[in-house]
């Protein structure tokens, strides 16, 4: 399976705003209900890379298909927003096309 750069950044945008949505709807009730932080732990490293992940492929898919500043600046600032990855992916299969 070759995905071309967009369609990486499409992937890794799903993925790591379901990872976003486990730490902050999961980990984080179960480390303040119940008090156990190991969820965080893993969660949250595991964000940690999808986001790094993220912001490397924002960069190549943005040198690639020249994304305006302005495009770029929503992608990241969607990616801070809970479930702002899936509202970005539908403009992004707009420039697949």
């Amino acid at each position: 399976m070759n995905l071309s750069t967009l369609d990486q950044f499409r992937l890794i945008g799903l993925i790591e705003g379901i990872s976003y949505l486990l730490l902050l709807f999961v980990a984080m009730p179960i480390k303040y209900m119940l008090g156990d932080p190991s969820y965080v732990k893993v969660v949250g490293m595991t964000h940690g890379i999808l986001f790094m992940l993220f912001i490397l492929l924002q960069i190549q898919a943005s040198s690639k298909y020249n994304f305006q500043a302005k495009d770029n600046m929503i992608y990241f600032v969607a990616s801070l927003i809970p479930f702002g990855t899936f509202f970005t992916d539908v403009k992004l299969k707009r420039v697949a096309i």
